[in-house]
C-alpha cells in the first residue's frame, strides 16, 4: 500500500500559508505516496481545491477524514489538539513546530506516540539547503518588511529631482544581517533608499557592502569572534552591547526607517533599540520588528500591532510577515517539505533513518519521548 500523506488546513490565527502546492503534490506522488488535502487548505495562498485535485490529490471535507490512516502529516505550524488526537500512533508529523516555545504542542505529540520533526531545526549544511525553511521564509520576511515600511512611511524612498525641488532619499538602517536582513537591504536599495546595516558577525560586513550598503559596528576583538561554527550570532557581553548601543544610538537618531531582524535560537530576542532610542527618532520615522514574536528587538513593540509613540514614531510589530506574501511563501515552504520527505521515502516505503544527520537534528518526539536535546528541558 502506498504511503498516505495528509495535509490539513492551517488553523492558527493569521496563518495564510499551506504545506503543499499542486506542484509539490505531483512530486510527492512521484515519490510513491498518495496525497489527501483538506478542503480549503490553499485558500490563503490562492490555491483552489480543484487545483489540488487536478494535480492528483484527494480533497476531503474535514480534518478527521484527511488524517484517518495518514502515515505522514505535513503542516506549516504545529498541529492543533484536535488534529493531534486524530493521528494514529507511529504517524510522522513534519511542520515548523516552534518547539522551544510551543511546549504544549510538543507534549501532545509525545503523548500521541508520533514522530515529529521541526523544520526549523534542519541543520544549515550544504546537503540540507533545499530544506532550509528558515532561509526560504526569512528571505520573504525581509522583502515584506521593506514593503510594510514603505507603506507606513509618509515619504518616498528614492531621491527624486523635480522642477519644484529635490526629494531626499529615505535613510534605512537594518539591524541583524541574516537572510532576512540581506533581503531587506537589497529591497530597500532597489527602492532607492540610502541603506546602512549592522550585525555582530564579522562575516556579514562584506555581504552588506556587496549590496551597496554601509556597515556599522564596533569592530573590536569580541566582534571578530562573535559567530558560531553554524553561522549564528553569539550572545554578546554587556560591555560590547553598551559600546554598540552608543554607536547605533547616534545613528538611529538620523534614520527614517529601522528594520530589526535579530534572533538567537532558543532564547528571547535581544533588545536592539531602547525606549530612549525610539524617543530620539524624528516624527514620522518607522521601526519594523521582525523578532516581535520572540519578545522583540524594539522596546515598546507589540505583536500584531502598530504602536505610535508620543513623538510620532510608528513601531510595526506584524507577525508572520511571510504569510503576507503567502503564495510565494507556500511555494517555497512546500518545496522545502518535499525535499525533506524525500529523505524518508525509499521506493514508496517509509524508511526512517534517525542516524541521518538531517533527520537526527530535526526530530523532536519519537517513541513516546521528547528526543531533541534542546527541547527536553
Amino acid at each position: 500500500m502506498a504511503v498516505a500523506i495528509a495535509v490539513t488546513r492551517e488553523r492558527r490565527e493569521g496563518e495564510t500559508r499551506c504545506a503543499v502546492t499542486p506542484e509539490t503534490v505531483k512530486k510527492l506522488i512521484a515519490l510513491g505516496a498518495t496525497v489527501s488535502v483538506e478542503a480549503g487548505t490553499g485558500i490563503g495562498s490562492s490555491i483552489l481545491d480543484a487545483d489540488y485535485a487536478e494535480a492528483g490529490a484527494t480533497v476531503k471535507p474535514d480534518t478527521r477524514a484527511v488524517l484517518e490512516g495518514a502515515d505522514i502529516v505535513l503542516k506549516v505550524r504545529g498541529p492543533t489538539a484536535q488534529e493531534t488526537s486524530a493521528l494514529k500512533p507511529g504517524a510522522i508529523v513534519i511542520a515548523m513546530l516552534d518547539a522551544y516555545r510551543e511546549k504544549d504542542t510538543v507534549e501532545a505529540l509525545k503523548g500521541a506516540g508520533v514522530t515529529a520533526f521541526a523544520m526549523e531545526f534542519v541543520p544549515r549544511i550544504t546537503r540540507a539547503q533545499v530544506m532550509d525553511v528558515l532561509s526560504s521564509q526569512a528571505n520573504l520576511a525581509g522583502y515584506r518588511a521593506v514593503i510594510e515600511a514603505a507603506y507606513a512611511f509618509g515619504k518616498g524612498f528614492p531621491m527624486m529631482m523635480t522642477a519644484a525641488g529635490t526629494v531626499a532619499p529615505a535613510k534605512v538602517f537594518v539591524m541583524g544581517v541574516g537572510v532576512a536582513g540581506l533581503q531587506a537591504i537589497a529591497t530597500a536599495r532597489r527602492l532607492g533608499a540610502v541603506v546602512t546595516a549592522t550585525d555582530v558577525r564579522p562575516a556579514t560586513k562584506e555581504q552588506v557592502e556587496s549590496l551597496g550598503a554601509k556597515f556599522l559596528a564596533v569592530e573590536d576583538e569580541e566582534f571578530k569572534n562573535a559567530q558560531t561554527a553554524g553561522g549564528y550570532a553569539k550572545p554578546m557581553s554587556p560591555e560590547y552591547q553598551a559600546k554598540q548601543a552608543a554607536l547605533t544610538g547616534e545613528h538611529i537618531k538620523k534614520q527614517d526607517i529601522v528594520i530589526t531582524t535579530a534572533l538567537i535560537p532558543g532564547r528571547a530576542a535581544p533588545v536592539l533599540v531602547s525606549a530612549e532610542q525610539v524617543a530620539s527618532m524624528k516624527p514620522g520615522s518607522v521601526l519594523i520588528d521582525l523578532a516581535v514574536e520572540a519578545g522583540g528587538n524594539v522596546a515598546g513593540a507589540k505583536a500584531g500591532e502598530v504602536v505610535t509613540t508620543a513623538n510620532g514614531v510608528s513601531i510595526v510589530g506584524y507577525t508572520n510577515l511571510p504569510g503576507r506574501i503567502a503564495a510565494d511563501a507556500s511555494a517555497l515552504y512546500a518545496r522545502n517539505l518535499t525535499a525533506f520527505v524525500g529523505l524518508m521515502l525509499k521506493e514508496g516505503v517509509v524508511t526512517l533513518d534517525l542516524d541521518d544527520e538531517i533527520l537526527k537534528a530535526a526530530v523532536v518526539t519519537h517513541g513516546g519521548a521528547v528526543v531533541h536535546e534542546g527541547v527536553k528541558g
